[in-house]
């Protein structure tokens, strides 16, 4: 049986515009995580070099990412996933769990009436979750959450709703993961376009990974919502 390779990428940022033309080109499959409370209806945002802490944070290093707009959605995700990531990248337990959930629901229904399909997903901000609100996400219908921990064995997962990845796609034990997670049948890497920034060379890079994932013979694409069935109650050996 062929291994499943997902991915996913927070944000809804310009950057996705080139990634989503690339993972087309290899026939890569992918879901996008948004907050649409952040992007503006018509105006998409410009990305570029700016001052530290001028919209930027520990990710971005200075490249301000600019935002898609809600016209965008539709063009630009043709033919991929996308899922909550909270209305406006709310961290779960630091407003009070009615108002979180209520942040998730609402980023949800945006997407699901624009694509006019289910979207279950959701990435937690910044990875903070409680059982407070992996409760209300369940209690809500969500059929998964991604974390930012990682971990060798994505499907040893006590709690679909707290999912932890192999890795991020920068990581620099990528390969040897992918090599790993060949045994469990499943890897799930994440991350954000705009660590690609503007530099063609990081580009071309990461396309070679994508290709070389599409012409793996002992591996196939496949949809983050695709390896929710495989999941087993196992310890979680997140990292």
């Amino acid at each position: 049986m062929k291994m499943k390779v997902v991915q996913c990428w927070d944000d809804g940022v310009v950057n996705d515009i080139r990634l989503t033309d690339l993972l087309r080109k290899h026939g890569a499959k992918a879901t996008f995580n948004l907050n649409p409370g952040l992007m503006d209806p018509e105006k998409r945002g410009t990305p570029g070099w700016v001052k530290q802490g001028v919209g930027t944070n520990n990710h971005n290093f200075g490249f301000a990412c600019g935002k898609l707009c809600h016209r965008d959605i539709p063009e630009v995700y043709q033919g991929f996933k996308l899922a909550s990531h909270c209305w406006r990248h709310q961290n779960a337990g630091t407003i009070p769990d009615s108002e979180w959930i209520k942040a998730a629901m609402d980023a949800r229904k945006f997407v699901e009436d624009i694509v006019q399909e289910p979207c279950p997903g959701f990435a937690w901000p910044c990875g903070v979750f409680t059982q407070g609100t992996i409760d209300l996400l369940r209690e809500n219908g969500f059929a998964y959450g991604r974390t930012t921990k990682t971990t060798f064995d994505v499907t040893d997962c006590p709690e679909p709703l707290a999912i932890s990845p192999n890795c991020h796609f920068k990581a620099p034990d990528f390969w040897q993961r992918y090599a790993k997670a060949k045994e469990v049948g499943a890897f799930y890497f994440w991350g954000h376009s705009y660590e690609l920034f503007r530099y063609d060379e990081m580009w071309d890079s990461f396309e070679s990974m994508i290709k070389y994932i599409s012409d793996d013979p002992d591996a196939e694409w496949a949809d983050v919502i695709d390896i929710v069935p495989m999941l087993k109650k196992g310890t979680g050996n997140g990292e």
